[in-house]
């Protein structure tokens, strides 16, 4: 997938400034998509030279101007086909997989150390996400929701967002124990 797609994927909500789309990315897509602000300046300014999307200045008092981008027609037809085709096969490429894979012959402390931290991370993000399903929910049942949601591509990705983050957490927890089992009981 192109950081196009998830940028158009976004603009599905609307018209947004290049800043309001990085904000955004941390709160919507940072569960399956990353980007720098700086990456998405750059892919924003060729989208619009694409006419993928629509960019207009807004003049602002007593800050710098800021530029509105929107998607177009052709920005709707990207991502359109972009939907109908098959999606590639993800892959994982995580360092702290690899360390734990080395645990025997490396650092066994430090090792334990990125596993905490990475629950740590983890237990963050899920409340986040839990604040932010709340927030859609709205007090409503979530069959009630996605009956009336106008989309709900958003709640589906937010749902893998804590899947993913719940099976981090589980699994981190996992390989503590095990570690602490092997080394006779002695905690983290």
């Amino acid at each position: 997938m192109a950081l196009r797609h998830a940028l158009l994927a976004a603009l599905l909500e609307g018209e947004a400034s290049g800043y309001d789309l990085a904000k955004g990315f941390d709160a919507s897509v940072a569960n399956f998509w990353a980007a720098t602000p700086q990456q998405l300046y750059r892919e924003l300014d060729r989208m619009a030279a694409e006419g993928l999307v629509g960019a207009r200045l807004v003049h602002q008092e007593r800050r710098p101007d800021k530029r509105l981008f929107s998607l177009t027609e052709a920005g709707h037809r990207s991502l359109h086909a972009f939907t109908a085709r098959p999606p590639r096969p993800g892959v994982i490429r995580d360092e702290l997989l690899v360390q734990v894979q080395a645990v025997d012959a490396g650092d066994e402390t430090a090792v334990r150390r990125a596993l905490a931290e990475r629950m740590a991370r983890a237990e963050a993000k899920i409340a986040g996400y839990e604040r932010l399903r709340a927030r859609l929910l709205d007090g409503r049942f979530e069959d009630d929701y996605l009956a009336e949601a106008e989309r709900i591509g958003p709640y589906l990705t937010l749902m893998r967002g804590l899947s993913f983050e719940r099976e981090n957490l589980r699994w981190c927890e996992q390989s503590l124990k095990v570690l602490d089992r092997r080394a006779g009981g002695a905690p983290a």
